[in-house]
């Protein structure tokens, strides 16, 4: 029986956008203790896993849903389609079974074995596979963005709401690639 790991990366970003990933593991490699949840790895570990499972991977779908349409649909509806389109970009193979992180499953047409497992990423080693590729993909968008909008620093931050960022957005105000559903003054109580 093959199995899908999917998870994502970048919902609670405030910038760029939300990455999916579908892995299947490779049965004939059975490295799978080497997977973790991708926050408990650091950047270099991350991607030298990235390049392994790129290798050894039956098969990884991708799938990226930008900020314009995280803005327009919800960033959890935003993640459904990202997920859904993950697992439909499989392109060597078809899953008989997919285990998503969390507790939220998409429709996905033609996959009737679809289920959630809260913190699967810390306990599945095809959903800790997918989160290291999704995060990977990720991060390496983000720093291409970088080049664009380096005053906002996202080859550190990734996106994410440091306090650094913060002060960036109000000095420069928001990017085009900043999410505008993104509730900026509330988080800047925090500061």
């Amino acid at each position: 029986m093959l199995i899908a790991g999917v998870d994502e990366a970048g919902r609670g970003a405030l910038a760029g956008p939300v990455v999916a990933a579908a892995v299947i593991l490779d049965p004939d490699h059975p490295e799978s203790s080497l997977y973790k949840d991708s926050k408990t790895l650091s950047e270099t570990q991350r991607h030298h896993l990235y390049l392994h499972l790129k290798e050894h991977s039956r098969a990884i779908g991708i799938g990226i849903v930008n900020q314009v349409l995280i803005d327009r649909l919800n960033i959890l509806n935003a993640t459904m389609l990202a997920i859904k389109r993950a697992v439909l970009s499989l392109k060597k193979v078809s899953p008989d079974r997919i285990l998503i992180d969390g507790n939220r499953k998409p429709q996905i047409p033609g996959y009737e074995d679809i289920q959630t497992i809260i913190k699967g990423d810390a306990k599945v080693p095809c959903i800790s596979a997918a989160s290291i590729v999704a995060k990977v993909v990720r991060d390496q968008i983000m720093c291409k963005l970088h080049t664009h909008f380096s005053q906002y620093q996202f080859q550190q931050n990734k996106g994410y709401g440091t306090a650094f960022h913060y002060e960036q957005i109000l000095k420069f105000g928001k990017s085009s690639i900043h999410r505008r559903t993104f509730n900026l003054t509330k988080q800047l109580e925090l500061f």
